[in-house]
């Protein structure tokens, strides 16, 4: 009894030791982390967009412990990032990676109104065990309490720590660190904007160190099966909510002008008007990739099948035709699909890929 006291008391320090890195630790050489700029509120001022260099000077503080290059992406607003931009900046990460083994990380500074769906897509396609952060600001440089040098510097420190390897894209914002996959921007306006609903943070940005309280939860960079080096371009896919009294004229509108895919943000576990689910069953007959979702904002959407009592069949006679988004925001299932469509028109294969990612 009291050996496997000391075996748990030595698993649970080998756990912190694995999990924590100081971030001030002295090294013999400074970690190498590059800032890729894209634009985004953090950069946003009235006298004109900051300049990668610009952002790096608001925090004097980075050159004491890490060696810090500069790279200028793009400077615009994130609702200006287009899913070609998207494809570039995923190149371009996986080009500098390749190209430079003695780096330790890379920052990614973006809009916030958009930073969820950049991060997921960057999760699932760059190639790489080494640390991409993904960092923003709700504040402009030239308000009170401007949060992006917080940001951009904690973002700095997660990137250079060892023990953000192998944990896919980080979202780093208000001193918690979020994976890609969960977080989510839960408010328009506050400094604690992003959260990760029921999964929680994956870890935290202290004063002396980095802490992970959990590993990732599902496949990501590295190990996954989509290669933007070869994707010339990402196939359109549309979102529909469902709501009181919808019709299914959007769904019908959305296919006939040339949507690929169909994310339906439907109400509670599933569910759909008697017009949307009419539409629906007519462009799933015709082809259409159809993934449901949830705009509940938690939960996840079963695997339905056909012949439960209490479901009308008629309803779910589609249902080998639909595929679930499981616990997905439609706005990360419209990410998923839209890689999973590059590769591949077969439902069953793109249910397989919403369980895995």
């Amino acid at each position: 009894m009291r050996l496997s006291v000391h075996l748990l008391f030595a698993a649970a320090l080998y756990f912190i030791a694995a999990n924590e890195c100081y971030a001030g630790e002295q090294l013999d050489e400074p970690p190498v982390v590059r800032l890729i700029a894209t634009g985004g509120t953090i950069a946003n001022h009235p006298n004109g967009r900051l300049s990668a260099d610009e952002l790096v000077a608001l925090v004097p503080s980075l050159s004491r412990f890490i060696s810090v290059e500069t790279e200028q992406f793009s400077n615009i607003p994130s609702s200006a990032i287009g899913l070609d931009h998207w494809l570039e900046l995923s190149n371009r990460l996986n080009t500098i990676l390749d190209e430079r083994p003695d780096l330790n990380g890379i920052v990614v500074t973006t809009g916030t109104d958009t930073l969820e769906e950049t991060a997921y897509f960057l999760n699932l396609t760059v190639k790489s065990d080494r640390p991409i952060v993904v960092v923003g600001a709700m504040r402009t440089p030239d308000k009170v309490g401007y949060d992006g040098s917080a940001n951009l510097l904690d973002g700095f420190k997660v990137a250079a720590a060892t023990a953000s390897r192998g944990r896919g894209v980080l979202v780093v914002l208000n001193e918690q660190i979020h994976e890609a996959r969960n977080v989510s921007k839960s408010h328009a306006q506050r400094l604690d904007a992003f959260d990760s609903g029921a999964y929680g943070p994956m870890g935290s940005v202290e004063s002396d160190r980095i802490v992970y309280h959990r590993p990732p939860m599902r496949r990501h960079t590295r190990r996954t099966e989509f290669d933007p080096s070869i994707i010339d371009q990402l196939p359109r896919v549309d979102i529909v909510m469902s709501y009181l009294g919808a019709t299914g004229s959007l769904i019908a509108a959305a296919h006939q002008t040339g949507a690929k895919g169909l994310i339906i943000a439907a109400a509670g576990a599933g569910a759909t008007t008697p017009g949307q689910s009419e539409a629906l069953q007519k462009v799933i007959a015709a082809g259409l990739t159809v993934v449901m979702t949830t705009r509940t904002g938690s939960g996840r959407i079963p695997t339905r099948r056909p012949g439960n009592a209490n479901e009308n069949r008629s309803t779910w006679r589609d249902t080998n035709n639909r595929v679930s988004g499981g616990d997905l925001s439609p706005i990360k299932a419209r990410v998923l699909l839209m890689l999973a469509l590059s590769q591949t028109s077969d439902n069953m294969e793109i249910q397989r890929m919403f369980r895995v990612y």
